[in-house]
């Protein structure tokens, strides 16, 4: 289409080329106007078949109209030169507008790179080449080296680095052994995996992310569609002008009537609406482009426009401003126990329990003793009881060994301390004697530390955390963040009412953004102005309620959704105040006869190949 396009502007413009000569050189005035007609018909055929289609449909004011009017009108008043003139810069400016949208699309479109081919499937006689499609959840994939991870799935075998530069935008690659999950559209470097699926096709990252970024241009920002009504009344009243201005003069102050229907055809020329209609988007594509780079997936310009008057972010805890994954952080010993036997203790206490904290317990044990086997010694156990609300028991060589919160210590009857650190509290006994606690937090995300004051100083007003979790440790985690707002052990209904009234405290024309990753996220994500969900590690539920994802689970990805939304939005403006301003002046110069068709077509085709231009300076700003 491109190609037949170029073709058609090359041949056209060959014919204009034989028809001045025939005109202006050998006068043969006969066949000027026959290759005249010809060169009109190759460059601007489609114009005015666009033009009459439209008309029939209804819709009469477009630039087609204005521009096949004005060229007709132009051919009929013996201006020939000037009327295919102006359809081959119009063609020009039309080829060099396509090639600044191609280019600003190669931000978006490479990602589709990202879709696999085939998968290898395993079966009992080795594996076969198949479509993703075909492969069901629990069926094992091999994926080679240099081979796209065709669904998302958990290693059962191998290791590797794993490009993942497709989904975040981070050039480094991340290392993936057996139990880790993988998503699909990374790519595999070096060693073999063998991958458990555990998404179908439809489901799996790579599918949505290429389905978000097939609608992300369907959803208008307000600029886009004040434009779009703008240009629709815009037109009509510039084509009464050009009437009025065509016959005011001749009828009322008995004027040359060519010289005015001429000035008349060049203001129809100056007036099409092609810089604003087509910049406008153009910019929250290439704004949209540019964050689909950095890992963001925006799922359409009206949230892109949205992020630029942000006042209030409300996060969510557990995922998003903390790692989600619980860690043993302060050991405090008694009555003569050492850390390394207080955490043997507790390891083996914890043995048969798949509890987060429990998990936590025995991970750091076996990371302090790494010499020891990947499983704490179960054949020392005997009598393992869970006791409901407050931890287990067990026998270990004979000695009751005990491992909860301090109910269990009041319940046996156990002399202890209470620690007032923030976290979750695993109070430990031997053999009825107190041996310390062990306290486990959910890390502070390295990523969220100085983020909430980098948001005031790009002026967001207040920034809230809304979690289930002890209030203890949401107060904890604010004061180490530095939040406005804290507060914790809500259940999600109890989220969405507080969202309810941070929605009502905001300034008229300020938004507030929700950002969350679990499944207990998906009503604030969806009444939010903005819903954020952090993509990599977030629910599907989560990522389907979100306006944004966050596809690296780095809040401060916040930040730089803010800074191309704001640059995005400046140069979105600059664009219709360029393009009118020019407009303005042309129009003028047009209407006192002081500007030509020549002019006409810088007015129309060249501010918007300016103005697309300038658009593309999004993709290409390196501070964003």
């Amino acid at each position: 289409m491109k190609n037949l396009h170029l073709l058609r502007m090359t041949g056209g413009a060959a014919v204009y080329t034989a028809a001045i000569v025939f005109d202006k050189v050998l006068h043969a005035e006969i066949l000027s106007i026959a290759f005249y007609i010809g060169a009109y018909l190759i460059l601007g055929g489609d114009v005015v078949f666009k033009a009459l289609r439209n008309l029939f449909k209804g819709q009469v004011f477009d630039e087609n109209f204005l521009m096949s009017i004005a060229t007709v009108g132009a051919f009929l008043l013996g201006e020939t030169t000037e009327a295919v003139g102006v359809m081959l810069f119009y063609q020009i400016g039309e080829h060099f507008q396509d090639m600044a949208v191609e280019k600003s699309k190669k931000s978006i479109t490479s990602l589709m790179d990202i879709r696999p081919d085939y998968a290898n499937l395993l079966s009992g006689d080795g594996f076969e080449k198949v479509s993703p499609e075909q492969v069901k959840i629990g069926d094992l994939i091999i994926v080679k080296p240099g081979e796209k991870i065709p669904l998302d799935g958990i290693v059962k075998e191998g290791s590797s680095m794993i490009d993942t530069s497709a989904l975040t935008g981070e050039s480094v690659p991340k290392n993936v052994q057996v139990k880790d999950a993988v998503l699909s559209g990374c790519v595999n470097k070096n060693g073999l995996l063998t991958i458990e699926v555990t998404k179908t096709f439809g489901e799996s990252t790579v599918s949505k992310i290429i389905d978000l970024v097939e609608n992300s241009a369907n959803k208008k920002a307000k600029t886009e569609n004040f434009i779009t009504k703008f240009a629709r009344y815009y037109t009509p009243v510039v084509v009464i002008l050009a009437v009025l201005l065509a016959c005011f003069a001749p009828l009322f102050l008995g004027a040359d009537w060519k010289v005015w229907i001429q000035r008349a055809l060049v203001f129809l020329v100056i007036s099409c609406p092609c810089a604003l209609v087509l910049s406008i988007p153009m910019g929250f594509f290439a704004g949209i482009g540019k964050a689909a780079g950095k890992g963001i997936l925006i799922k359409g310009g009206n949230f892109l426009e949205a992020f630029n008057n942000i006042d209030t972010i409300v996060f969510d805890k557990t995922g998003t401003l903390t790692k989600g994954v619980f860690k043993v952080t302060e050991i405090k010993c008694e009555n003569g126990f050492s850390e390394n036997e207080l955490l043997e203790i507790a390891a083996n206490a914890e043995a048969f329990s798949n509890h987060p904290i429990g998990q936590s317990v025995k991970n750091e044990y076996l990371q302090r003793n790494s010499e020891r086997d990947s499983e704490v010694d179960k054949n020392n156990l005997r009598d393992y009881t869970e006791i409901a609300g407050l931890g287990v028991s067990v026998l270990m060589d004979g000695k009751i060994i005990l491992a909860g919160n301090k109910g269990l210590m009041n319940k046996y009857g156990i002399s202890f301390f209470e620690s007032q650190e923030a976290g979750t509290k695993v109070y430990v006994a031997k053999d009825n004697v107190f041996a310390g606690c062990i306290v486990i937090s959910d890390e502070i995300k390295k990523d969220s530390a100085g983020l909430m004051q980098a948001l005031k100083k790009a002026g967001v007003r207040k920034t809230v955390m809304l979690t289930g979790d002890d209030p203890k440790i949401a107060e904890e985690v604010g004061r180490v963040l530095e939040l406005d707002e804290v507060r914790g052990g809500l259940l999600p209904h109890e989220k969405v009412g507080i969202v309810e009234e941070l929605n009502a405290q905001k300034p008229k024309k300020g938004k507030l953004a929700f950002a969350g990753d679990g499944i207990n996220d998906a009503p604030v994500l969806a009444m939010a102005d903005v819903g954020v969900a952090m993509g990599a590690l977030g629910s599907d539920a989560a990522i389907e309620a979100a306006d944004i994802v966050l596809m690296t689970d780095e809040p401060s990805k916040l930040l730089d959704t803010m800074n191309i939304a704001r640059y995005t939005n400046k140069i979105v403006w600059q664009n219709i105040v360029f393009a009118l301003s020019i407009k303005v002046i042309f129009l003028g110069l047009g209407a006192f006869g002081a500007a030509s068709m020549w002019e006409a077509v810088f007015a129309d085709v060249g501010v918007s190949l300016l103005a697309v231009l300038n658009a593309m300076r999004i993709l290409y700003n390196k501070k964003l």
